[in-house]
């Protein structure tokens, strides 16, 4: 992957976002040391710093954890979390987009239920079957 400077995330975002593919492909797999700080800064050319911070975004959601002298590891459950994670953060963004444009269309709230229904139905992905 390569990180891009023209983008509106952050270059340490971009980094920690990588990690957590990397996690979630299994190719850095749980309790496995993670790359370090000069690793990442080598690998991608950014300054140390930068890639300490996307390190410590991981530590700080606890998707990493630290050794003292051995450096990070891969937290246990890390994939799961980054799954929930992500799944959380894309269903947000997306929700508030629906229920933005719905505003702007006037569509009211029972409305906007009646619609999402109707096409979870037409996917056949009602919870209710059998019911």
């Amino acid at each position: 992957m390569i990180l891009n400077p023209d983008s509106m995330k952050p270059i340490y975002v971009q980094l920690a976002e990588w990690l957590e593919t990397e996690i979630l492909n299994e190719h850095i797999k749980e309790n496995e040391k993670i790359y370090s700080q000069y690793q990442l800064a080598e690998m991608f050319t950014v300054n140390p710093a930068t890639a300490a911070k996307g390190l410590n975004i991981l530590a700080d959601e606890r998707i990493l954890y630290k050794k003292r002298g051995l450096g990070m590891f891969v937290a246990p459950e890390a994939k799961t979390w980054i799954l929930k994670k992500r799944k959380d953060q894309i269903m947000k963004t997306l929700i508030l987009e629906l229920v933005v444009e719905a505003e702007r269309l006037g569509v009211d709230e029972d409305e906007l239920i009646s619609l999402i229904k109707e096409v979870k139905t037409n996917l056949g992905g009602t919870n209710d079957e059998g019911h």
